[in-house]
């Protein structure tokens, strides 16, 4: 099968630091050309990959201090698609709706997985014009605010097993990895370690967006004696830092879409300790990979359940459940379903 990926711009594929989308592209790129299909990469110029690249810029729009407006670059990127489209069998978005009002006539060619929250009331009005473009949302919370649209699937994110090594006990700390914003809950994450009186590492970057928030919010607590900010980490790093923490602190207040963190350190066999927001249900078994609570005292006490959950466990639950095998599958099917209409319309006509 000739297929498309196109990736969003922000970060290289794969991301050298944070970069959870990117990741979750490279993962399928990779895996889709092992299996033997003929794969294009839209990506920045930076990007490594076994598919065949098309570079759409130098290097990632976040290491070009010269970029001012992305969003011209990401219209040059969509047009260059557009005239290529008859190269391929399907084209797999993942920039959320910025090619939309060009593709919308290329409905049985194209799927969009949606990434982000779709909560936000302009996204409504948006969707609800284009309700025959095929979508795929990557968990079931994420649609719930969505008008009827062209769902064709929910599909989990997966990693390759290989990318994180299970580690069959955890360290003295706990682990809050991401980044640093009002919704990721990172003073909850301070609060939870200093009421469990226990040391908390932050491995998050810090974007424009929320430098002032990091400043005013954040940088003074970071004098607490049981928090070491680290900054941003690779994938190499987040090995030792996730698999060697007791726990994974997710005290998010927002409909998270998905969450890949969870995943990673679940592929450590790290537990998870998450609010119940967005897909965290989904993603985390309460009890068995993690524990799922309401508020910092509730954190605070499963920090002390903890002990008892068998991280080896918790790696295999990963998995049977999140690998780039699993993820693979199930995009393929989605494919293999437009392929299969647009071969039925022509035979009908």
């Amino acid at each position: 099968m000739r297929i498309a990926q196109v990736s969003p711009l922000f970060e290289a594929v794969p991301p050298k630091l944070y970069g959870g989308t990117e990741r979750v592209v490279h993962s399928l790129t990779e895996e889709l050309v092992a299996l033997g299909h003929d794969v294009t990469l839209f990506a920045s110029g930076d990007s490594i990959t076994s598919a065949t690249l098309a570079p759409m810029r130098r290097e990632a729009l976040r290491l070009d201090p010269t970029v001012r407006d992305w969003v011209a670059t990401y219209m040059r990127m969509v047009e260059l698609i557009y005239r290529r489209a008859d190269e391929f069998d399907v084209i797999h978005f993942h920039i959320d709706l910025v090619h939309y009002p060009l593709f919308r006539s290329m409905a049985d060619s194209i799927v969009t997985t949606l990434h982000g929250r779709l909560d936000l009331p302009d996204l409504l009005p948006f969707y609800r014009a284009f309700p025959e473009l095929p979508l795929v949302s990557v968990s079931k919370a994420q649609r719930k605010p969505m008008p009827p649209v062209n769902w064709m699937a929910t599909v989990h994110h997966g990693l390759p097993r290989t990318l994180y090594r299970p580690h069959a006990e955890g360290g003295g700390y706990l682990a809050f990895l991401g980044r640093v914003s009002r919704e990721k809950g990172v003073e909850a994450a301070i609060a939870i370690a200093e009421r469990a009186g226990m040391p908390l590492k932050i491995a998050a970057k810090v974007d424009l967006v929320d430098r002032d928030y990091f400043e005013t919010c954040i940088k003074p607590l970071l004098t607490s004696r049981y928090v070491e900010f680290i900054g941003e980490i690779g994938d190499e790093e987040k090995n030792d830092f996730l698999g060697n923490a007791l726990a994974l602190v997710f005290p998010i207040c927002w409909p998270e879409p998905f969450g890949l963190v969870m995943i990673e350190a679940a592929a450590c066999g790290t537990p998870v300790i998450a609010f119940n927001c967005g897909s965290v249900a989904e993603v985390i078994e309460d009890g068995v990979t993690g524990f799922i609570v309401q508020d910092v005292a509730g954190a605070a006490r499963a920090i002390g359940k903890v002990p008892a959950l068998d991280r080896l466990h918790i790696r295999r639950r990963f998995e049977q459940r999140f690998t780039v095998e699993q993820m693979t599958a199930k995009y393929l099917d989605v494919y293999s379903r437009l392929l299969e209409g647009r071969l039925g319309a022509t035979v009908a006509a």
